[in-house]
């Protein structure tokens, strides 16, 4: 072909793509041919693209105004955003796979413009939209699109303002694709290594916006993920949490956005402490003795480094042991009497109800994971102090709870429970919303005390219980009813070694 026979294909295909341009632009409404439309100017631009970068790949001036153009009609697709209904009909004529192609293009502008569009079409609250949006989602994954957004992460350098928000769109679109398939967050993490990247990423020193994202992303993966929280303990996941949380151990976030990621780092050290293995590993990496100076520094993770805490010794004896070894019980005390640091943050009522459980619960670990020995002397030790002050404090706490949990079972008694379709697992899930859970542990603690024989301790139990019109008998029904609702979530060995436990509590009650 000679040069004017070139020049006219070139005039000829140029008029073409105008007159699809024209047929698209200034339309109100999206429909099914115009979306076509759309999508095949999209892929002639890419398939133009990439032929001019394979014949002259030494020579960028050669493909960079077939890169513009691309670009440009990369952001009209943006158009389909509008109308999600007809995802299914594009999907097999190529959108997933021809965008998720555009993420590894060389070009990081144009891998971030990709990333860009796809998060805005997999971003949709509407009821209306989700088929749409879900087969779209299907066909991503089948695209391989998981695995190139996380290589994007990696090959983005946030140094660059307009990568650094490429790396926020990629993160984005991780996040709808989970909202939309939750169980893409073990496939996720299984195909790919977001894990380490998100890791990395919340160790980092300074703060902005990327790293409170990448702190939300892992808290999502972690969440409902046993496979997640094992994967993340094993890639030495816990000390790398722990250093991330450890810059605010004296310190508070400057703003409300890192007060955010703050939080969300806690809430995927929770997470992560749900496995056994990474119990042991938060000991070891001292996570227990990080958590007590966060407390003693009173600072706005002061509540929580007790939430913590209370994950890490909830069945797991040696997390007890060492709190107790490195002289945490004053300063978890402390918390119990109701002694926290005041600020903004918990003069919300539900801030130190919250608070209250939380420092409940760990105290019923702790008698729960230390049955002998000096270190159960030391925990007892705590209630004979100062007058028993901190038996006053547990009754105060029974009181409470068991007048909270009688107006909701009062409540109920007066409805007619038939018409709420409400069966005795629902009614008792009501009562624990209520604080029966809580009143539970503090009857067990109150059991415990008395379990250990101490004279002391018991007499001015029994005269608490006389001044408040009430028996021993209270406590026991209370705990016969937690007895008779330990669930066997660790196993059916674990269970029976609970109630063994409750049984001889309650015997030494009669």
């Amino acid at each position: 072909m000679d040069a004017a026979a070139a020049a006219a294909a070139q005039k000829r295909k140029r008029a073409e793509q105008e007159e699809e341009q024209a047929a698209t632009d200034g339309l109100d409404v999206l429909d099914l041919r115009a979306a076509k439309r759309l999508l095949l100017g999209f892929e002639r631009r890419l398939r133009d693209n990439l032929e001019a970068r394979m014949k002259h790949p030494d020579d960028p001036a050669r493909f960079a105004d077939s890169e513009l153009a691309l670009h440009a009609e990369t952001d009209r697709l943006r158009l389909l955003a509008g109308a999600p209904e007809l995802f299914p009909d594009l999907v097999p004529l190529g959108l997933a796979s021809s965008l998720s192609s555009l993420l590894t293009h060389e070009n990081a502008d144009l891998a971030a413009a990709a990333a860009s569009l796809l998060a805005d079409l997999t971003d949709s609250d509407d009821p209306s939209d989700l088929a749409g949006v879900q087969a779209l989602a299907d066909a991503l994954v089948d695209a391989n699109a998981l695995d190139l957004l996380v290589h994007n992460l990696s090959r983005l350098s946030e140094a660059d303002p307009d990568e650094a928000e490429a790396v926020h769109h990629s993160l984005a679109v991780l996040e709808n694709l989970i909202d939309l398939r939750p169980h893409l967050a073990d496939l996720v993490c299984d195909r790919t290594k977001v894990l380490r990247w998100l890791l990395a990423r919340v160790k980092a020193r300074d703060f902005e916006a990327n790293k409170q994202y990448a702190s939300e992303i892992l808290a999502i993966l972690l969440q409902n993920s046993p496979a997640n929280q094992k994967r993340l303990g094993q890639m030495n996941g816990v000390d790398g949490l722990l250093q991330a949380v450890a810059m605010y151990k004296s310190r508070d976030p400057r703003t409300t956005d890192e007060g955010e990621m703050l939080e969300n780092l806690f809430d995927c050290l929770c997470c992560v402490l749900m496995p056994l293995g990474n119990k042991e590993r938060f000991v070891k990496a001292e996570g227990v003795e990080l958590m007590i100076i966060i407390m003693k520094q009173k600072k706005s993770a002061y509540s929580s480094a007790i939430r913590t805490l209370d994950f890490a010794m909830t069945r797991f004896p040696p997390a007890c042991e060492r709190f107790v070894d490195v002289l945490g019980l004053k300063t978890a005390f402390a918390a119990f009497m109701g002694k926290i640091p005041v600020n903004k943050k918990n003069k919300n009522e539900s801030y130190q109800e919250e608070l209250e459980e939380r420092i409940i619960s760990l105290v019923a670990s702790l008698f729960g994971g230390i049955t002998k020995g000096s270190r159960r002397i030391r925990l007892l030790g705590k209630f004979v102090e100062n007058e028993c002050e901190k038996i006053d404090r547990l009754m105060e706490l029974y009181i409470r709870y068991s007048d909270r949990v009688k107006a909701e079972t009062e409540r109920f008694e007066s409805l007619d429970l038939d018409d709420l379709e409400m069966d005795d697992d629902e009614r008792y899930n009501r009562k624990l919303e209520a604080g029966l859970y809580t009143l539970q542990l503090v009857a067990l603690i109150l059991g415990h005390i008395w379990h250990s024989g101490n004279s002391q301790m018991r007499t001015r139990i029994e005269l608490l219980l006389r001044q408040n019109k009430l028996t021993k008998d209270d406590v026991r029904e209370i705990l016969q009813e937690y007895h008779d609702n330990i669930g066997d979530l660790d196993g059916p060995e674990e269970k029976e070694k609970a109630q063994g436990r409750t049984k001889e509590i309650i015997a030494a009650l009669s």
